[in-house]
């Protein structure tokens, strides 16, 4: 069926539309209509739920935090690296400190003992003593210089350490908090789909069948009650026209609304 003509005004239909949408060859009791609402009312609960779940703050909290967490853990182990490589440097700086002090002790033990005795070789050996005290002072510095770099690494990791530890205990603590939440989600869920699929049953296989094709077209929601002669699927008001159709349809026969499409239940207060 096409769509209404124009409206007359907000909220109610042109009294020359077409005739109300009835399911062909389609009749339910009217208690097993008005149960079809039962059904829409626990699958609304169970969106809600699904919603609920899916919009817990714990989730961008969570996420928020992991991505800290990732940031902080990249940095420590940059400071760890950095660390790890400055002790290295730092051994072998030291290593060549020692091979020069000891060559500087034999050659200084040279010159003490008299065993040089050409002014040549005397004056030679007391420059390479001169030399190798200054090399010596010169790779002290080195050493001095790696060390403070050593030193400067092991406080940014000792920091970022303990970051990664509180941001760590922040992540575990909004992690608690949503598995709880979920939790208890999950079992209103399970609760309620254990009722929905026990008032189901007793609804005919094909107006069900009908209620749940059109719920997925319809964003959720396939049935919905006819209340003071308005559906309060679309919210729009049926005109005279639409009113008479329906007194003068049997209780039995399943209505659907003519804008919206869903399933129209009749109940004592549709005001008909």
């Amino acid at each position: 069926m096409g769509p209404a003509g124009p409206r007359l005004e907000a909220g109610h239909r042109p009294l020359d539309h077409p005739p109300l949408f009835w399911s062909p060859q389609l009749n339910a009791a009217p208690a097993d209509q008005i149960r079809l609402l039962e059904v829409q009312a626990l699958d609304v609960r169970l969106s809600q739920l699904a919603h609920k779940r899916s919009a817990l703050p714990e989730h961008a909290e969570i996420d928020s935090l992991t991505g800290d967490l990732a940031q902080l853990r990249d940095l420590l182990v940059a400071a760890q690296t950095e660390e790890s490589d400055t002790a290295r440097e730092q051994t072998k700086a030291e290593q060549d400190v020692d091979q020069v002090r000891q060559r500087a002790v034999r050659d200084q033990q040279r010159l003490d003992s008299g065993a040089v005795s050409s002014p040549k070789d005397l004056e030679s050996l007391q420059r390479e003593i001169a030399s190798l005290a200054k090399r010596q002072g010169d790779l002290e510095d080195i050493v001095l210089e790696i060390m403070e770099r050593r030193e400067s690494a092991q406080e940014r990791a000792a920091e970022l350490t303990e970051r990664v530890a509180a941001v760590q205990a922040k992540t575990d603590d909004a992690t608690a908090r949503r598995d709880a939440a979920t939790q208890e989600l999950d079992a209103e869920a399970a609760g309620v789909a254990k009722d929905r699929e026990v008032v189901a049953q007793a609804v005919p296989a094909d107006l069900l069948k009908l209620y749940d094709k059109l719920r997925a077209q319809q964003g959720g929601v396939g049935a919905a009650r006819l209340y003071q002669r308005r559906c309060e699927g679309c919210r729009l008001e049926l005109n005279i026209t639409e009113v008479n159709e329906v007194k003068a349809a049997s209780p039995d026969t399943v209505l659907r609304c003519e804008n919206c499409r869903r399933i129209l239940v009749r109940t004592a207060e549709s005001g008909l």
